[in-house]
């Protein structure tokens, strides 16, 4: 398992240490649906795999959070 780096309502982004030569970002994931938010130039979704359209807006609410803190 990859360093959690923050827990929320269910979701838990991480990141992989050996993530090189990408914008600085991070993954997400909430039972069997997985994700990748870049953070860098600009938040926006990579790919949000089986989230529905109100978890795309949460996860996305999140990061920002996270990221803006």
């Amino acid at each position: 398992m990859m360093p959690t780096i923050y827990q929320e309502r269910g979701y838990r982004f991480f990141f992989y240490a050996g993530d090189q030569g990408e914008p600085a970002h991070v993954h997400v994931e909430k039972g069997e649906k997985d994700g990748k938010v870049w953070l860098e130039p600009e938040v926006k979704i990579k790919y949000l795999n089986n989230f529905k359209a109100q978890e795309r807006k949460e996860v996305m609410r999140i990061v920002e959070k996270m990221w803006n803190y």
